[in-house]
């Protein structure tokens, strides 16, 4: 066993002269290159331009935004202010009429939003644009929505839910 431990030295000073092959062709080679950087393009200076807007609106000030709407929308608007009613979270191409009640002379239509079934009556609030049922009939019910056009003018508009009949299902 301490015959392999003088062995040790002698085998590392081997190695090296092989080394020493290897160091000597990198420093052959390393004295040939050289590096080449090319010289940065020059600089040219741009034209200085004065910006004289400052006088103009701005047309990123929210406050301009507001005021126009004030002032512009004129004529009817709807009652912001007003408690909203449970239909008017969904948009009106999702409400489905399924059904008309009659009570008492007054009319109820049965409409469908999301799987739940609300009744509804002339004066009712439905859909997302202020819609305000006007008529309820036995195939329909009719209302009249505000909408806000591109000059900030509420506009009213008609539009109606159409009775969904069943279809039947064979299996």
């Amino acid at each position: 066993m301490k015959k392999w431990i003088f062995l040790i030295p002698v085998i590392l000073a081997a190695c090296t002269a092989e080394q020493d092959d290897l160091r000597s062709w990198m420093a052959q080679q390393e004295a040939g290159m050289k590096g080449q950087v090319k010289p940065l393009p020059e600089i040219k200076p741009f034209p200085v331009v004065d910006y004289d807007a400052f006088a103009q609106i701005n047309p990123y000030d929210a406050d301009k935004f507001v005021a126009a709407r004030v002032v512009v929308g004129g004529g009817r608007a709807p009652d912001i202010n007003r408690q909203r009613e449970p239909l008017e979270s969904y948009p009106l191409e999702s409400l489905k009429m399924v059904g008309v009640l009659l009570k008492t002379g007054a009319s109820h239509a049965l409409i469908d939003a999301g799987g739940s079934i609300y009744q509804v009556r002339s004066g009712n609030y439905m859909g997302q644009n202020f819609g305000v049922v006007t008529s309820i009939s036995e195939s329909e019910v009719t209302l009249t929505e505000l909408v806000e056009d591109l000059n900030g003018d509420w506009v009213e508009r008609t539009s109606a839910l159409y009775l969904q009949e069943q279809q039947e299902t064979t299996q």
